[in-house]
């Protein structure tokens, strides 16, 4: 009976040795491969991520990160309720929808004041969230603001002006202009998922600069739309190189104290007092991001004060008819760093982050819509079986864009009945 016992305790003593020198041997070959390759950012990501209890990055990283205050004016200014202000809706699908897509915030703004809000969740009215890639915009509107003071001379300008690396090589060719029409040319590999990617780097790696001046060219510049986020952070550190100002500093100075927004946001770096992650990680309340969208919606203008130039408001959301995409077609989606969808009864601008940060601004119907949350659909594809211009409209924006905006016309519906 022993012996059999002995034996049982054996073959596991041996299956858990086994375990254990494989569990060792992965390790040793995952520093191997992370020491060797240079890619000792993924300690930082492993640990705030896997390690954490997180799959990737959230909405709630500010934390994780040293930051740079943004900070808001002396003179704070509230949104007013809309005498027809809703907090909740009976929109048909609209709580399923927002549940499955684990939405944080739903706010819509007619004019000068909010017509609905709810949040989810611990979110609330005051909490700071990630902005992901609608950073991008807000550090396009800055360039403007640079460009209208001289101290940038001109969109044209090569990039090599500002970034020395890329004077005098291939990469001289390169523009701002390009840069702003995600048009670089440039070899960044851009993934929300792939932890090898120049996107993992910028986002757990601790320096920037280095990362995005040892690109190189590998295509034509100012032809083709290919979103790359490292043609954003050179845009931040053309910023700084410009004015004098690091990007917190600038967008402080230029729009958050002027804007009357009610909260101080937070910009993160890549390392204690290093630079900006201008790509992504501007972290705002729901309702001061709804400041950006209208700014948006009045074209650059702040009440008397033109903070961005018309005429450079006038040429984020005009697309060259030279561009087309990577499938070839003509580029419908992206301007000078905003979102443009021209499938709507009027022209529709948006801020876009990776998980469903919308900052979406209507002109026309003097309407912004802000949602906050921690998943997004995916971008439409071309449909090799319907290429009318509709269609291709559509191509490159996410189906839950065009979902929230079809809400926000529902509650604007119901509002108008209370």
């Amino acid at each position: 009976m022993n012996t059999k016992k002995n034996g049982v305790v054996s073959k596991i003593g041996k299956l858990f040795r086994g375990l254990l020198y494989t569990i060792l041997a992965l390790f040793i070959i995952a520093n191997a491969f992370i020491l060797l390759s240079g890619r000792t950012y993924l300690y930082r990501g492993i640990m705030l991520t896997y390690l954490s209890g997180e799959s990737g990055p959230t909405i709630y990283d500010l934390d994780k990160f040293p930051k740079r205050t943004v900070a808001k004016g002396n003179t704070p200014i509230k949104w007013e309720r809309s005498a027809h202000f809703l907090s909740r809706t009976s929109v048909d699908g609209f709580a399923a929808y927002n549940k499955n897509l684990k939405t944080t915030a739903f706010l819509i703004f007619q004019g000068d004041s909010i017509l609905y809000e709810q949040y989810w969740g611990h979110h609330n009215a005051t909490t700071v969230s990630n902005s992901f890639s609608a950073a991008k915009t807000v550090v396009a509107l800055l360039i403007g603001i640079a460009v209208e003071e001289g101290k940038i001379k001109s969109l044209d300008e090569s990039v090599g002006n500002y970034i020395p690396e890329f004077k005098q090589t291939d990469l001289s060719v390169i523009t701002i202009r390009d840069l702003l029409l995600m048009a670089s040319g440039l070899d960044w590999t851009e993934s929300g998922k792939n932890p090898l990617s120049d996107n993992a780097e910028s986002y757990y790696g601790t320096d920037l600069y280095g990362l995005v001046t040892h690109q190189k060219r590998i295509s034509e510049p100012g032809k083709t739309f290919i979103y790359q986020s490292g043609n954003s952070q050179l845009l931040g550190f053309i910023i700084k190189k410009a004015t004098g100002y690091n990007v917190s500093e600038y967008c402080s100075l230029k729009l958050w104290s002027k804007m009357g927004m009610e909260s101080d946001a937070y910009w993160s770096l890549d390392k204690e007092n290093g630079d900006e992650k201008a790509f992504c990680c501007l972290y705002a309340t729901a309702r001061d991001f709804g400041k950006l969208g209208k700014l948006i919606a009045h074209k650059g203008k702040w009440g008397n004060e033109q903070l961005i130039p018309a005429w450079y408001f006038e040429e984020m959301v005009s697309i060259p008819d030279y561009m087309t995409t990577e499938e070839s077609i003509k580029n419908y989606q992206y301007g000078l760093h905003i979102w443009t969808y021209q499938g709507y009864s009027s022209p529709v601008y948006y801020c876009r982050g990776i998980l469903g940060q919308y900052i979406i601004s209507i002109p026309e119907e003097d309407l912004v819509i802000v949602r906050l949350g921690e998943k997004r659909t995916k971008s439409i594809q071309l449909d090799g079986k319907d290429e009318s211009d509709e269609q291709l409209k559509k191509v490159g924006h996410s189906s839950d864009f065009l979902k929230y905006i079809n809400f926000a016309e529902q509650i604007r519906k119901e509002a108008e009945k209370k």
